[in-house]
């Protein structure tokens, strides 16, 4: 059973199986399929939920619950996840919308998920300028400002403020949603290309995906320097996990079936184990290839480096295998906290990113130590918990004009957001 178990389920009228055998309007229906409407996805939700979690603990100065980060046993981390998820939950919604509605009017829902986004990329920056300059000032710790990437702002508001706004200046750790803006603006394009070719598509994306890197493609950004995430090469992974929720998951299921998979799948992540050991045991690269080493190094993170690629799918290969869409713990009120979290990922992840600045304050003007280190971590895990809670008995109970407008093709929780 993979992760796209729902697309084998039955499919909605206008799709190829929902008409007659031998037709002429079969060549010519979508090549896309979707199941009908029902209970929504928790793996993706506790995926997601997940990386929002290790995210924030990423963002936050080391200490010892980094060390149960998965960035920290290979060369993938939690942004793979949240990239493929939200191609493949933002496919699965608008997909749909396009095969009921039409082109324009999903494009229509595409374009106003994008703004919201995009709004709440705008508070964020606004919220977390804010909360470094009051810090900074209050403190008098101008290396705040210089250590956030803020320091531009300060110099230059009027010109950096613009830049903000057209995505090419961001403060660290605010570079996920720019990029989740720019590949849910080729969402509309992506995705009437999969209507009829999906497997073109894909291959269209591997095809940029190569140029990128053969001739460096990026966006530059301000002041200088370029995008952290390169949108020309991330789109891959986004793609995919669209190509997945669109049919493609399903088609894979007897590779991911297979014990040869499996195996590969291992024995990839246990050499991926082993080199980022030789980064924290340098004694141990001695028994690596210099030749590999070669070949391997740098593994880069902004153009999305294939060993991070394939680290992921050997992940998501063995996740699928071992986690079926039916797994009881699935209900279990423990994993609770990650599945709210990852059914708002919107909200949580601003809140992620104002609490790791939050707790890098308290760290260095308090205490560094370890007991301080967890008692940060964990209240911070608590809070957006607590948020993800609220939100979701807001919308379940005090929203009256919820009930009637929840439904998968309009519900933007599933589209990687909100």
């Amino acid at each position: 059973m993979t992760i796209a178990d729902q697309v084998t389920g039955s499919t909605i009228a206008g799709t190829a199986e929902a008409r007659p055998a031998g037709t002429k309007a079969r060549a010519r229906a979508p090549a896309i399929t979707l199941p009908a409407i029902g209970e929504r996805e928790l793996r993706l939700d506790l995926f997601r939920g997940l990386a929002l979690w290790l995210i924030f603990i990423d963002h936050l100065p080391s200490s010892l619950l980094t060390w149960f980060t998965i960035r920290n046993y290979g060369f993938s981390d939690a942004t793979e996840i949240f990239i493929f998820i939200s191609g493949y939950t933002a496919a699965f919604v608008y997909g749909r919308a396009m095969l009921e509605s039409g082109v324009v009017i999903a494009t229509a829902r595409i374009l106003r998920r994008v703004w919201q986004i995009y709004v709440a990329h705008v508070f964020l920056f606004t919220i977390f300028l804010a909360e470094i300059s009051y810090v900074a000032t209050s403190f008098e710790n101008p290396l705040y400002t210089e250590e956030m990437g803020i320091m531009d702002f300060l110099k230059q508001p009027d010109v950096t403020i613009v830049q903000a706004l057209l995505l090419r200046f961001r403060p660290v750790n605010m570079d996920v949603l720019p990029l989740y803006i720019v590949l849910m603006l080729a969402l509309p394009l992506i995705l009437w290309s999969m209507k009829w070719r999906p497997d073109v598509t894909l291959g269209l994306s591997v095809g940029l995906y190569a140029v990128t890197w053969e001739y460096d493609l990026y966006l530059s950004a301000y002041p200088n320097g370029f995008w952290a995430f390169n949108p020309f090469a991330w789109q891959l992974l986004f793609v995919f996990g669209a190509w997945c929720a669109l049919g493609g998951a399903r088609r894979m299921s007897r590779i991911l079936a297979s014990p040869v998979t499996m195996w590969i799948s291992i024995a990839y992540l246990v050499a991926a184990f082993y080199v980022t050991l030789t980064w924290y045991v340098p004694q141990l690269s001695q028994f690596m290839p210099k030749r590999i080493e070669q070949w391997m190094y740098p593994i880069d993170k902004t153009d999305l480096d294939v060993l991070r690629f394939t680290h992921f799918l050997a992940l998501a290969a063995l996740t699928v295998r071992f986690l079926p869409r039916d797994w009881p713990g699935l209900k279990s009120r423990w994993l609770r906290p990650l599945i709210l979290c990852g059914q708002h990922s919107l909200e949580i992840f601003c809140l992620g990113v104002f609490l790791a600045f939050a707790g890098h304050f308290i760290l260095a003007e308090v205490s560094g130590g370890a007991a301080m280190h967890a008692l940060i971590s964990l209240s911070g895990v608590l809070i957006m918990w607590g948020v993800a809670w609220v939100i979701s008995w807001y919308k379940r109970v005090a929203d009256k004009s919820g009930a009637k407008t929840k439904n998968a093709v309009g519900n933007a929780d599933l589209a990687g957001g909100g």
